[in-house]
Order: structure tokens, then C-alpha cells, then sequence
């Protein structure tokens, strides 16, 4: 197997994740695993404050862009250049240029790099979903699938509690 290239896909505004959607979808009918290997719309996790209250909101990194890793041959161009939703590609439109290696580091998108800043034993606050406000201790975190492990006390009992790597914050 080819080993794919991370190219680079405009599309309509605000039609990134349906893009990647339908590119999913005829990747799995057609069976072109092998041609076009992932498809990501890059995001991030950032703070919104609304009414007064700060919540953890996913962004879209490049608004109007999807990444494409695939083996570039005229049928996977084709695949991808006339999927509904698509404008074509970034660079010559008879040619696309694939990211270097360096674009591709700098992106930080083949290797999904968390960086948290509290460790295990570490007292931190819960940002969002149904324990919010309240305080946990770290009992584990599992970078690999963006999880930590908190005992929260609650009602004067310990609580374990599995979240999202976002969800919570040192004190």
C-alpha cells in the first residue's frame, strides 16, 4: 500500500464537517481505503464566555478547509475534487502540492499532541457538563484517549468520575 500525502481541500464555508462526511461515506461504499487513508477537519478546544458563563467550545482551525490524506492518482482527485461541498484543492488545480513534512509537523495533524497542565494528584475544577463548579482530585489521565480519571467529593462521599481532557482545569 502507497503510503498517502496530507493535501489540502477548500470548500464551502461551514461545510467542512459535511464534507469530510461525504468523503467518509464514499471512501467506506467505493472500498478506497487504500487511496484517499483519512480525512480530518483540524480543531481546537477554546473558553467562550457567554452570559457570564465560560464554556469549552470546539473551532475549527482552518475555517473553510478540510485535510485530505490520500494517494494522489486521477480517480482519488477525482473522488475528492467532485464531492458536494468541495472547490478543489489548494495549489495548481491540474496539479495539487502536497504538505511537506514540515507543514505537516507544524499542523500537528498525523500526531494528536495533548498537553496538560496538571498531573495525577493534582486538585483541579470542573469546567463543564453535570459536575461543573465542583473540585476533584486527579486519579489518572490517558492522554491516548483524552480522558482523566477525578474523584470529586460530593455529599460528603468520593465520586470517580471519567471526563474530557478540556473539562477540567488546575486550581
Amino acid at each position: 500500500m502507497d503510503q498517502g500525502q496530507w493535501y489540502v481541500v477548500h470548500t464551502y464555508s461551514g461545510y467542512e464537517n459535511k464534507v469530510a462526511t461525504n468523503l467518509t461515506t464514499i471512501i467506506e461504499n467505493q472500498r478506497l481505503q487504500e487511496l484517499i487513508q483519512e480525512v480530518r477537519v483540524p480543531t481546537e478546544i477554546v473558553p467562550d464566555i457567554k452570559d457570564g458563563k465560560e464554556r469549552m467550545v470546539e473551532r475549527k482551525l482552518f475555517p473553510g478547509y478540510v485535510l485530505v490524506k490520500m494517494v494522489m492518482t486521477d480517480d482519488s482527485w477525482y473522488i475528492v475534487r467532485n464531492t458536494r461541498g468541495v472547490t478543489g484543492f489548494v495549489g495548481p488545480s491540474s496539479k495539487p502540492i502536497p504538505l511537506t513534512e514540515a507543514e505537516v509537523e507544524a499542523l500537528g495533524v498525523d500526531e494528536q499532541q495533548t498537553s496538560v497542565d496538571y498531573a495525577v494528584g493534582d486538585s483541579v475544577e470542573v469546567l463543564t457538563g453535570p459536575l461543573e463548579g465542583f473540585i476533584g482530585l486527579v486519579e489518572s489521565i490517558d492522554k491516548d484517549a483524552g480522558k482523566v480519571n477525578v474523584k470529586v467529593s460530593m455529599f460528603g462521599r468520593e465520586t470517580p468520575a471519567e471526563l474530557e481532557l478540556a473539562q477540567v482545569k488546575p486550581i
